[in-house]
């Protein structure tokens, strides 16, 4: 999978939400985050690889995004509940709780958790204040702790923009899979699978910054290809969380996508468009016609 912080930004950045930072880089001339065209079985829309997490000031609106955005009728994001955020956080704290856990520290091998340590108290907690929470829970708010230390959040990423553009427009806003949806495809991870997501996230963590650096950079150019190979270079996927969290889902929203009409403006994570089973390549499968134009 490409990294965890590629992969959970979106929900991560519900729970934690850092302060802007320094000027980023700007889309480059000519170029930008990847857009495809979708076309068939009733649509003629976009389908758009997004970054859920910024920091202040991305410029990544090029001419042939707005064009999109302006020819669409409606707005289609991985879930439309992303805009209640307080729904989004009980439900979090609903799914992510359970009694009689185990103490954190003791779900990661004994070499990890002096960098558990550090993540946590960095982020401004603890393991105890942690040990409350599942294993998959735990692990997505220490990554969202970590992104502390990048100066990114929700609130300067793509959906926030999106959002507010097609409500000046009033056109309707839909999500592909509901948050609960979302949430399930950790929750009902068995344990095991669950710790390797914390032990993983524990070692992406300590070199949170050049990690994000190369996804930015790589995103704000449209360059999927080195957006695939950190894929690669990651730690080797557990194939039960790959096929939950990834694969599955793609899978369910290649049915979403076929009850849609008109011309959405479908905006997605970009790791959703990489790697194994992606969505570019379930929608082709289902005879639709996805031409890259960006």
């Amino acid at each position: 999978m490409i990294r965890l912080l590629a992969r959970w930004a979106g929900l991560a950045a519900f729970l934690w939400v850092a302060a802007c930072g320094d000027p980023p880089p700007a889309a480059p001339p000519g170029g930008g985050p990847a857009l495809w065209h979708v076309a068939g079985k009733g649509i003629d829309g976009w389908l758009f690889g997004t970054i859920h997490v910024l920091p202040q000031n991305v410029r990544w609106q090029t001419p042939s995004i707005g064009d999109a955005i302006g020819k669409a009728d409606q707005l289609v994001l991985e879930s439309a509940e992303i805009q209640d955020q307080a729904r989004t956080l009980a439900l979090f704290e609903k799914m992510g709780r359970s009694p009689g856990l185990p103490p954190l520290e003791a779900r990661l091998p004994a070499k990890d958790r002096a960098a558990l340590d550090r993540i946590a108290a960095d982020g401004g907690t603890s393991t105890q204040a942690l040990s409350g929470y599942e294993s998959w829970a735990a692990a997505m708010l220490l990554s969202a702790a970590a992104q502390q230390a990048l100066q990114v959040s929700q609130d300067h990423g793509v959906e926030p923009v999106l959002i507010a553009a097609f409500r000046r427009s009033d056109k309707p806003i839909g999500g592909l899979e509901t948050v609960e949806r979302q949430f399930r495809a950790f929750d009902t991870l068995p344990e095991s699978a669950q710790q390797r997501l914390l032990i993983d996230m524990v070692h992406e963590a300590q070199d949170i910054r050049a990690l994000y650096d190369r996804i930015l950079g790589a995103w704000i150019k449209g360059d999927i290809a080195t957006l695939a190979r950190e894929d690669q270079l990651s730690e080797v996927p557990d194939p039960v969380v790959e096929r939950a969290v990834l694969i599955d889902r793609n899978r369910d929203w290649v049915k979403s996508v076929e009850a849609l009409r008109g011309r959405p403006f479908i905006a997605v994570g970009a790791g959703h468009l990489t790697g194994k089973g992606n969505l570019v390549e379930l929608l082709r499968a289902k005879g639709y016609k996805v031409t890259r134009i960006q």
